[in-house]
């Protein structure tokens, strides 16, 4: 699942509504509303997260972080270390090999301490 199914589906559960009619409302398929919520689909296209913001009347930091999560929402990442540190490199790859073993938990904590080592919180 990605960060933006993961909220899309929350969202859509919390207001009762059903996946085919918003897939419907939206003027989308239920299937590719549904791959969406799962993961199985890669980053929403901008004219549906806009879509899901009008749907669900979302305004300002709410709308600004379904954007946010939609750009964070490519299942399939290409990580690119050319010209970094070896320890960049290791980084990748260790966590390319092991993503899968990790927990909720360990995940959502590595997330957190990568943004603050960034300042992107």
């Amino acid at each position: 699942m990605t960060p933006f199914g993961a909220r899309l589906r929350a969202m859509r559960q919390a207001r009762g509504v059903t996946l085919s009619t918003m897939a419907a409302d939206l003027g989308v398929s239920s299937a590719y509303l549904s791959a969406l919520e799962h993961g199985r689909r890669g980053r929403p296209p901008w004219h549906l997260v806009q879509g899901v913001i009008a749907y669900f009347n979302v305004i300002w930091d709410e709308a600004e972080e379904l954007a946010r999560l939609a750009e964070l929402s490519h299942p399939r990442v290409t990580v690119d270390t050319a010209g970094l540190a070896p320890e960049a490199t290791e980084l990748a790859n260790l966590l390319a090999r092991d993503i899968a073993r990790l927990t909720r938990e360990d995940a959502a904590d590595l997330v957190q301490r990568l943004k603050r080592a960034t300042g992107s919180e």
